[in-house]
């Protein structure tokens, strides 16, 4: 039970957080390891919030940020570190030793459980997060007392902060506080999307697995040793509906090596759904005392798995100023975020939209162009040094 500290419905906070994901709750969590308050935000239900499935490669910087939340028992218990990745073009398919090329792995934990250890972190402690909100409104956000206005089942309510942080996602209220004549977005969408199905059935391979073909991309991960998540690109004209289970995996067959094909066990989707890929970014990520994260400020084609990384890294950097604020005074940190997050998110978004191009079959491919893109493979499976850098920026650059 939530016990309000306000008058006529105001409530004062150091931190007022929009989005109750795994941005705005990782956020949350570090902030209050430092005593630093904040109230979070989230428009849906905690429920709906852990029954949406997303991706599950955690970068080593991650990892990291969980383990200084002291939310990382679960995940260093139950996580899967994976030392490499596969990729393959056609019947050839070839391992990339990221941990010996780094010495770092990554570590294959849900999104989900990532929320529900956040959550269940937060609730634990007493941190106050309000569900079902309606009518976000973002006061102020040029000024030293920023407010915001909600309401719940009606009922007007109010939050008076030092900084507003906005974890809300591509659709949310943050991004568009910022006025059209100071934001400048950059966007590329993509000519596919991804089918992705949800199976109780065991891995094709304890690695995930990249696979180019003729036939177009596909992807094998896994969530556990028992749940798997299975991809294909598609048209972006199919719906999840036009594709039985038996027709998923016909194709999805046809696009891996061969040899993986023929030990692959199938079994009935329990989740079915196309994700549109793009790439997004909107410049600066701060205004005022306004602040920007995760999809709210940019978005990644899927393609290596960085949009929740690059969120984390945004926290990372936001988590670092505020703490520096409060505890020494300095606004030092706060002023170079969005200048220190997006040079990251750059380099993020090079990474995904590379892999992306690699990968996929696009339609207005030449021949020329698959020769390339079949030689880019080949020159990937023989050089390390481009084995490295790829390497590099799967396991995460460093913040």
């Amino acid at each position: 039970m939530l016990h309000w500290l306000w008058e006529d419905r105001i409530l004062k906070t150091q931190v007022a957080i929009i989005g109750g994901g795994p941005s705005g709750l990782l956020l949350a969590r570090l902030l209050e390891r430092r005593g630093i308050q904040s109230i979070v935000l989230e428009r849906k239900t905690k429920d709906y919030v852990l029954s949406r499935v997303r991706a599950g490669v955690l970068e080593r910087g991650f990892v990291s940020l969980m383990k200084e939340a002291g939310v990382s028992e679960r995940l260093e218990a139950e996580g899967y570190p994976h030392g490499g990745v596969n990729i393959s073009f056609n019947d050839d398919m070839f391992r990339v030793d990221i941990a010996a090329l780094t010495g770092h792995s990554v570590t294959v934990y849900g999104q989900t459980e990532v929320t529900r250890d956040l959550y269940e972190a937060r609730e634990k402690s007493g941190g106050i997060i309000e569900f079902n909100v309606e009518d976000v409104v973002i006061n102020d956000a040029k000024s030293d007392t920023p407010y915001l206005t909600y309401s719940i089942a009606g009922q007007a309510r109010r939050i008076d902060c030092d900084f507003v942080a906005g974890c809300d996602g591509f659709h949310g209220v943050s991004r568009q506080t910022i006025p059209e004549d100071v934001r400048t977005e950059y966007e590329k969408v993509y000519p596919f999307g991804w089918l992705g199905i949800l199976s109780e059935t065991p891995p094709v391979n304890h690695e995930l697995i990249y696979a180019s073909s003729d036939q177009g991309f596909a992807l094998a991960s896994m969530r556990n040793e028992n749940l798997c998540r299975y991809y294909i690109q598609c048209s972006l004209d199919d719906k999840p509906e036009d594709w039985s289970d038996d027709a998923f995996w016909a194709e999805f067959k046809r696009r891996i090596p061969a040899s993986a094909a023929e030990t692959l066990i199938t079994g009935p989707s329990i989740e079915k759904s196309i994700a549109r890929l793009r790439s997004f970014v909107t410049e600066p990520m701060r205004w005022g005392n306004l602040f920007l994260c995760g999809d709210a400020a940019h978005i990644v084609p899927p393609t290596g798995a960085k949009g929740l990384n690059t969120a984390a890294s945004d926290i990372h950097y936001l988590y670092n100023g505020l703490r520096e604020y409060y505890e020494n005074g300095s606004s030092t940190g706060i002023d170079a975020y969005s200048e220190k997050a997006l040079a990251r998110v750059w380099k993020t978004e090079r990474f995904s939209w590379w892999f992306s191009s690699l990968m996929h079959r696009f339609p207005d491919q030449t021949e020329f162009d698959l020769k390339m893109q079949a030689a880019e493979i080949a020159f990937l499976k023989s050089n390390e040094s481009a084995q490295r850098a790829m390497a590099e920026n799967y396991v995460g650059l460093p913040y």
